[in-house]
C-alpha cells in the first residue's frame, strides 16, 4: 500500500505542470502558467529560464514585486544578486506594455527576453538581452548593474524565499489552494 502523503519524487529540474491550461505546448514550457501568457512568451521563458541556471540563477515566475507588478521572471544568484528578466513575445508585446521600469528599484540587473523574430534594436539599451527559444537561451547583452539597497534585497530575498516555499508547499499538497 503506497501513502497518499508521501511526497513526490522530483528531481532537482522538476518542474511541476500546472493542470488548468489545458493546450499541450504549455504544459511542459512552464510550472506555475497562470494562464496570460501565450505559448511564445512561454517557450521564451522556458529558454531563458534555462540560460539563467546555467549562469547559477534560481528563477521564479510571476514573482510578486512590492509595488503591485509581477515580474516575469525573478532571478536569484547564490551571492543573493537578483535579476528580473521581462519576456517580449512580439513587437506588439513591447509597445503596449511600458511597465517594466517599475522593476528596476526591485533588481541589480533588469533584462529582456526575445526569440529571434524579435527586433531587439527596439529595445531599451540600458537592459540586458536575452535571446532564448523553448530550448535554451543566451546573454546577447549583459544588463548594466544597479545595486539593490540592502533593506530592499532583504525585503526581496524574503519575498522571493516565501513565494518558492508556498508553491513547493502546493505542488506537495494541491488540496490546501494556496496562492502567491
Amino acid at each position: 500500500m503506497t501513502d497518499k502523503f508521501a511526497p513526490t519524487q522530483l528531481s532537482p529540474l522538476s518542474v511541476p505542470v500546472n493542470r488548468r491550461r489545458p493546450d499541450a505546448l504549455a504544459q511542459p514550457l512552464s510550472g506555475l502558467v497562470d494562464g496570460r501568457q501565450s505559448d511564445a512568451a512561454l517557450a521564451i521563458g522556458r529558454g531563458a529560464r534555462r540560460c539563467l541556471l546555467a549562469h547559477g540563477f534560481a528563477t521564479l515566475t510571476e514573482l510578486p514585486l512590492p509595488n503591485g507588478r509581477r515580474a516575469d521572471l525573478a532571478a536569484l544568484s547564490d551571492a543573493g544578486e537578483f535579476w528580473i528578466v521581462e519576456i517580449k513575445s512580439s513587437l506588439a508585446d513591447f509597445r503596449s506594455d511600458q511597465k517594466w521600469p517599475e522593476y528596476r528599484p526591485y533588481c541589480d540587473r533588469l533584462l529582456f527576453a526575445v526569440d529571434n523574430a524579435f527586433p531587439a534594436d527596439v529595445l531599451p539599451v540600458d537592459c540586458g538581452l536575452v535571446l532564448a527559444d523553448r530550448y535554451g537561451g543566451e546573454v546577447i547583452r549583459p544588463a548594466p548593474e544597479y545595486r539593490l539597497p540592502a533593506a530592499r534585497r532583504k525585503v526581496m530575498l524574503q519575498r522571493f524565499a516565501r513565494v518558492a516555499a508556498l508553491r513547493l508547499h502546493a505542488l506537495a499538497d494541491p488540496e490546501i489552494g494556496l496562492e502567491d
